[in-house]
């Protein structure tokens, strides 16, 4: 997907703000129980995905007392009820290709404001499969600051399995096979790089190009209040802003 810099500029922009933390932080700590209580166990040596979701924590500045209380409440939490992890579909203005992961304790209240908040937004819902199978499961990193330099990245993590590397505007994307994330995380660590984010993400392989500002104020307004939502885990979308509409954005 071309422009895979210019979205991370976006989020990063629009998502670095107070009041996003709670949301990211509510995020994690639903990865960090789920990875326990699906028979992991709380040791990060032992299970892969609760690591991976450390990792993720480190990466958004989460307090180590939070992950801990997370941990020590999923090997102790006797509660039946269970969250399911659901994905939902559906397209944007121009045909923009959206996909919503949600862990939920309950479907029937997800499905019906994932439906509501496409539906008031210019969006609309979609069968399942018909744009999953575009989006493709990757190791995903982002760097920003000094160290977002691609020679200096590409020497880091290359040999830990990273696929490609966008930068744009001091910030640098790294994606690679979902199954290097580990080396790629520690591959950055060793070299004293904190990323901004570190997570399993969702890469699209094609992308719609978006040449309208009206039209892209529509498509980060569906995706704001989808990911707004307290079960919505992470939302993808596959289109591409131009650069004369990301200085209208002022992004």
């Amino acid at each position: 997907m071309a422009g895979h810099s210019k979205w991370a500029n976006i989020k990063h922009k629009k998502g670095a703000a107070d009041q996003k933390r709670g949301k990211i932080f509510s995020r994690i700590t639903k990865e960090i129980y789920i990875a326990v209580k699906n028979g992991g166990g709380g040791d990060t040596e032992q299970n892969a995905t609760l690591r991976a979701a450390v990792i993720a924590a480190r990466a958004a500045n989460m307090p180590s007392s939070n992950v801990d209380r997370a941990i020590k409440k999923a090997l102790g939490d006797s509660d039946t009820s269970t969250f399911e992890e659901i994905a939902y579909e559906g397209y944007g203005p121009e045909g923009v290709a959206i996909l919503v992961e949600t862990l939920t304790d309950n479907r029937n209240r997800t499905s019906g404001e994932i439906r509501y908040a496409f539906d008031r937004n210019c969006g609309n819902m979609a069968a399942s499969g018909a744009v999953t199978w575009m989006f493709h499961r990757k190791s995903h990193f982002v760097i920003t600051g000094e160290h977002a330099d691609e020679d200096a990245l590409l020497e880091i993590v290359i040999d830990a399995g990273a696929e490609s590397i966008d930068v744009s505007d001091d910030i640098a994307e790294i994606w690679g096979a979902p199954d290097c994330f580990e080396n790629i995380s520690k591959a950055l660590e060793n070299a004293g790089i904190t990323p901004e984010e570190a997570n399993l993400a969702r890469d699209p392989e094609t992308s719609v190009e978006i040449n309208d500002l009206k039209t892209a104020l529509k498509i980060l307004r569906l995706i704001d209040k989808l990911e707004d939502l307290d079960d919505a885990q992470a939302v993808y979308a596959n289109f591409d802003l131009t650069d004369e509409v990301m200085e209208q954005l002022d992004l």
